[in-house]
């Protein structure tokens, strides 16, 4: 079971950047693929970003191109740069992990139940 711990969340203004991290320890053979979901208040959690172990990427729509996900493979290590945040991006966010490689598709990638392991959580709060 691969251990997932995020940092980096905190208060910003709107149009201010953040960057989170997540740490992965333990059995890390299984984080073939990577995601950062989000959940705010009285809203269900959904992906923003997902990463595989060969670097590809897959956002949700909505981000705008504002998010970008990245990972250091030999640190262990998962990021989520974010920018031009809104008040609409104040959530928890979380790191997750899936057993096995990312599903092929957009769709697939984007739901939430494809991925079985998650950190506690960083907290992201946007002021307008």
């Amino acid at each position: 079971q691969v251990q997932l711990m995020e940092s980096g969340g905190g208060s910003v203004q709107a149009g201010g950047s953040l960057r989170l991290s997540c740490t992965a320890s333990g059995y890390t053979n299984s984080t073939d693929c990577m995601a950062w979901l989000r959940q705010a208040p009285g809203k269900e959690r959904e992906v923003v970003a997902v990463i595989d172990r060969g670097g590809s990427k897959s956002y949700a729509p909505s981000l705008k191109g504002r998010f970008i996900i990245s990972q250091d493979n030999a640190e262990k290590m998962l990021y989520l740069q974010m920018t031009s945040l809104e008040s609409e991006d104040t959530a928890m966010y979380y790191c997750a992990a899936r057993a096995g490689r990312c599903a092929g598709s957009l769709y697939l990638r984007l739901l939430v139940d494809q991925y079985n392991n998650w950190g506690q959580g960083t907290q992201v709060t946007v002021s307008s």
